[in-house]
C-alpha cells in the first residue's frame, strides 16, 4: 500500500469532479475560498492576508496535505488529508505506523448545496482506505458547523465524541466540538 499522497497516481475523477494534489499555483484560489466570511468562520486560522496565510501554510506543511477539487477546470474547494501514526504501546508501535488519517474540507459557498463536498469527500475516503491503506479516518468540527456535520453523516461517518465547550472560537467563545470517524471495515464504497 502507498503511505503518502505523493505515492499515488493523479488526478482522480468522480462523476463530476477532479481531485489532485495542490500546487503553488492553486494557493491563491484556495485562499480566496478560505477567506470568505462564511468559510473563514470555521477555519482554524483567520486569513488576514494572502502573504501571511502562505507563511502559515508553509510552516504547517499545508500544501503537502492538500488536495484541490476541480469542477471542469475551476477550483471549487480543497481537502485536507493528513496520515499519521495511531497511538500504540512500545511493543506494537510499528504496527500503528501510518494507520489513521484526519480529513477536512472547505468549498466555495457559491458551490455549496450541490453535493460537491459529499462527492469529493467520498472519493477522499476511498483514497484513504483503498490507496493509502489506513484503518481509521477521523474528522473534527465545531458542533455549530452544521454543513460539515451533514457531510460527515452522508458519507457514513459516526459521531464518536461530543466535547462540551472544548474549543475556543475566535468570535463565539467556548463551543462544543465533535469527532466523527469511520473504520476501514465499516466503510462501504
Amino acid at each position: 500500500m502507498a503511505r503518502s499522497l505523493a505515492d499515488l497516481d493523479w488526478p482522480r475523477r468522480t462523476a463530476r469532479l477532479t481531485l489532485r494534489p495542490a500546487t503553488p499555483e492553486d494557493l491563491r484560489a484556495v485562499y480566496d475560498i478560505r477567506s470568505q466570511p462564511e468559510v473563514a468562520r470555521w477555519m482554524p486560522d483567520l486569513p488576514t492576508s494572502y502573504d501571511a496565510w502562505l507563511v502559515r501554510q508553509g510552516q504547517a506543511g499545508g500544501i503537502d496535505k492538500m488536495l484541490v477539487v476541480l469542477l471542469d477546470e475551476l477550483l471549487i474547494g480543497h481537502l485536507h488529508l493528513g496520515v499519521s501514526d495511531a497511538w500504540g504501546q512500545a511493543e506494537v508501535r510499528e504496527q500503528a505506523a501510518s494507520s489513521q488519517a484526519e480529513i477536512g474540507w472547505a468549498f466555495d459557498p457559491s458551490r455549496q448545496g450541490q453535493g460537491f463536498a459529499t462527492e469529493a469527500v467520498r472519493e477522499q475516503l476511498r483514497i484513504c482506505f483503498e490507496d493509502l491503506g489506513v484503518r481509521r479516518v477521523v474528522a473534527l468540527a465545531f458542533l455549530d458547523n452544521v454543513p460539515s456535520l451533514k457531510v460527515m453523516e452522508r458519507i457514513g461517518m459516526r459521531r464518536e465524541a461530543l466535547m462540551v465547550k472544548e474549543s475556543l472560537h475566535r468570535e463565539l467563545g467556548w463551543l462544543d466540538s465533535v469527532s466523527y470517524a469511520l473504520l476501514a471495515d465499516e466503510w462501504q464504497p
